[in-house]
């Protein structure tokens, strides 16, 4: 029982409060003073009396745990129901109303609603999204509020823009959401059927045709030979008409679907209009040409009539046993063989020959082997050469050939392609560099070097002589670019003449020009490497053809060879020199200058080149400083963690590993140096690695490094024959076996 509100029984409402801000309730409107806190609270927030404060979004039961707002919380659940709402048609006696279905979409973070259509065939209604994703608010007068989800349940109405919105049903997430507010379900309904898609319905059943069908397969067919074509060439032997001849033709037929195409084969100035197709692709009756039948006689199925008149109102039924029918026989798979006689449409043609795989499909479906092609073109007559007239001349010979080859002069066509491929690309220069001499008794000539360049691209050949001092001649350009005929040939004549090309040129080869004889005695590395990448083109580079000649020069005469190789290493180190090796097949009188420094390069022996690290360390620490890789830290501490005896060593795989895990920005050829530097029997000093890759405490001055430009020009001289460039020491041990074979020692 309250106390009775008088003085002394009242208690102060203001003890404890810590707020006593007032709400803004009057305003001007208009320049007219009215109230327009209606839903403001009083003094310190606190409701007046009588007051309700109407919310603004949907409320939910709060559960135990920490609140979340309603768009984590609800982020992605959306409550979906099934609605229709019932519009008017006006001006049409077909409906008087229609029924539209659709989807109504709430969605619980935000109270928005989106109301979706299906797509109806041939509706003619604009459909899809109706009522785009946004919060609606209620029917007048409440049209302050807006929906929420206490507004939602199973056969609810809704007002959404004058438009009554019937729910129906719902999905079973929505069920659950709503059981779980304490929301009852209400009873599905199902959605009225429209009269009108009745009635369209009705008239596209009764459309559909009412005669007996019988199905007839040929999908199965279709999916197993598509693409899969019998190809015959056969023959029409016209001769018997007027102006006719045998005309060679195509025969196709297709196992999809047991249609034949024919092709006519027009010769070049045959005289026939270029007419592709002789037969269009269709199914080819056998007796052809065929009566003309009468409409309805023949038919892809046959019925019976059971009782009632003929006509309209009969019944009838499928006669299974073709009664009366017309059969007409096509051509098969089954009738075409190499030999056979082939009616098309009263023309008989004689199929003369097939392709593999129509040999292979009658071998495995038919069992057919024999496919004798039978002769039906005449030998082909020994065509005359056309007579070329000699050369005049005048201009070089290519371009007067190409003035006998038509009315109109052609210039000669350039060699397009292989001046693409054998053109100068990057370090690539595709020209090969010799050195030659004059053979000449004369004093002042034989001592004149050359430097011989054939350019791959257009097989052309220049020469220069290198300056010499006090030789009283003067160096130069010797020979412009351009190709070089090979002596002993006929100016005048009707055949080309032949050229020097790349297999003529090697070391120790001879060729004359212009009344000059020249000796090749030296190369330069390109051209050695150049001819032994390519040496199927270069018999003098390879080194399979020079050990096998080596190996039948020497049958007989392998212990002298062997004595030979040892009295010449007197350290028995297994190396001898390549002067010794090169003098060795020089008297066996069978190879030449460039097959011996062929094999004096495959089994040379190299010392190592030593590397600079100040360079590899600059290098390394200039690809991490680019990087921005500063993780040293950690590197060295995951090593650590990986070596936990605490040795300060672990496996260079081990190393590579954890580097990989880090993404160490290294190329794979510096780490691979670094490593091998610092690594003693596989195990690898990791500290001083990191400590030398460190570029914040331990920088390397950058090494300056410039690379030397590539000349193709007439500034290189190459050596003796006695003085390889690349070749000091021969490994003859591997020689031996490779040539006689593994000897037991």
């Amino acid at each position: 029982m309250a106390l009775p509100y008088l003085p002394g029984n009242s208690f102060n409402a203001s003890l404890g409060k810590e707020k006593f801000h007032k709400s803004h309730h009057f305003d001007y409107r208009n320049d007219v003073s009215m109230l327009v806190g209606e839903e403001k609270p009083g003094i310190g927030g606190e409701l007046l009396r009588g007051q309700k404060i109407k919310p603004k979004h949907s409320i939910f039961p709060k559960g135990e745990g920490s609140s979340a707002p309603a768009w984590v919380a609800f982020d992605r659940q959306v409550l979906c129901f099934q609605a229709y709402f019932q519009e008017a048609v006006h001006e049409k006696h077909e409906e008087q109303y229609r029924i539209r279905a659709c989807k109504l979409y709430f969605y619980l973070e935000d109270d928005s609603i989106q109301v979706i259509e299906p797509q109806v065939k041939n509706s003619g209604i604009p459909q899809g999204t109706l009522i785009r994703r946004h919060r609606i608010p209620l029917p007048a007068p409440r049209d302050d509020e807006y929906y929420s989800v206490e507004h939602f349940n199973v056969g609810n109405e809704l007002v959404l823009y004058g438009r009554k919105f019937k729910l129906t049903d719902c999905d079973q997430f929505t069920k659950n959401f709503l059981r779980k507010l304490g929301v009852r379900i209400n009873t599905p309904d199902k959605t009225p059927k429209d009269p009108y898609s009745n009635l369209r319905n009705e008239m596209e059943e009764s459309m559909q045709a009412l005669r007996p069908y019988e199905r007839t397969d040929t999908l199965k067919q279709f999916l197993d030979h598509d693409r899969h074509v019998l190809r015959f060439n056969c023959y029409w032997d016209d001769s018997d008409a007027m102006f006719g001849d045998t005309r060679e033709m195509v025969f196709h037929y297709f196992l999809a679907d047991d249609t034949i195409e024919i092709r006519e084969v027009i010769q070049p100035n045959a005289g026939r209009d270029a007419v592709p197709v002789f037969l269009k692709r269709a199914r080819l009756p056998k007796s052809a040409p065929l009566p003309l039948r009468q409409p309805g006689e023949k038919t892809d199925r046959t019925v019976l009539n059971v009782f009632g008149p003929m006509g309209h109102g009969g019944r009838y039924i499928l006669d299974s046993l073709k009664t009366g029918a017309v059969y007409e026989d096509y051509y098969t798979s089954a009738d075409l063989v190499v030999g056979a006689v082939v009616n098309v449409w009263g023309r008989k043609l004689v199929l003369c020959d097939c392709d593999d795989f129509t040999k292979e499909y009658y071998r495995t479906k038919f069992g057919i082997d024999d496919f004798s092609s039978i002769k039906y073109k005449a030998d082909q007559q020994m065509k005359v050469p056309r007579p070329i007239p000699p050369y005049n001349g005048f201009g070089s010979e290519e371009d007067s050939l190409c003035s006998c080859m038509g009315l109109i002069p052609k210039p000669p066509q350039r060699d397009f392609i292989k001046f693409m491929e054998r053109d100068r690309h990057g370090l690539e220069s595709n020209v090969l560099r010799f050195v030659a001499y004059m053979a000449t008794d004369n004093p002042i000539d034989k001592d004149r070097k050359f430097i011989v360049s054939y350019f791959l691209s257009d097989d052309t050949i220049s020469f220069f002589e290198p300056p010499q001092r006090n030789s009283g001649i003067i160096g130069g350009k010797f020979l412009e670019r351009g190709r070089i005929k090979k002596p002993g040939q006929d100016l005048f004549k009707s055949e080309m003449s032949e050229y020097f090309t790349a297999q003529d040129l090697f070391v120790g080869a001879k060729f004359v020009f212009s009344n000059f004889e020249f000796v090749i005695t030296d190369a330069d590395e390109y051209a050695f490497r150049y001819m032994e990448q390519h040496n199927n083109e270069f018999p003098q580079a390879k080194s399979a053809l020079i050990l096998e000649k080596l190996r039948k020069t020497c049958k007989e005469k392998s212990k002298e060879v062997k004595e030979y190789l040892v009295m010449n290493d007197p350290d028995n180190s297994g190396k001898i020199r390549y002067e010794s090796l090169r003098n060795l097949l020089a008297q066996m009188q069978n190879f030449s200058e460039h097959e011996i420094m062929t094999i004096g390069r495959q089994y040379a022996h190299r010392e190592p080149e030593e590397i600079d690290m100040n360079l590899v360390l600059a290098v390394a620490q200039e690809k991490l400083r680019k990087k921005n890789f500063e993780d040293f830290s950690r590197l060295q501490e995951a090593l650590v963690y990986e070596d936990p005896s605490g040795k300060g060593k672990l496996p260079a795989g081990e190393v590579r590993t954890v580097c990989r895990a880090f993404k160490l920005p290294l190329p794979e050829d510096v780490l691979q140096i670094l490593m091998n530097k610092l690594s003693d029997n596989g195990m690898l000093d990791y500290k001083e690695l990191v400590k030398k890759i460190n570029w914040r405490e331990n920088p390397v001055e950058a090494v300056q490094y410039q690379q030397l430009p590539i000349k193709l020009d007439a500034s290189w001289s190459g050596g003796d024959i006695t003085k390889s460039a690349s070749v000091q020491m021969v490994a003859y041990h591997s020689l031996v076996e490779d040539v006689f074979g593994k000897q037991d020692s």
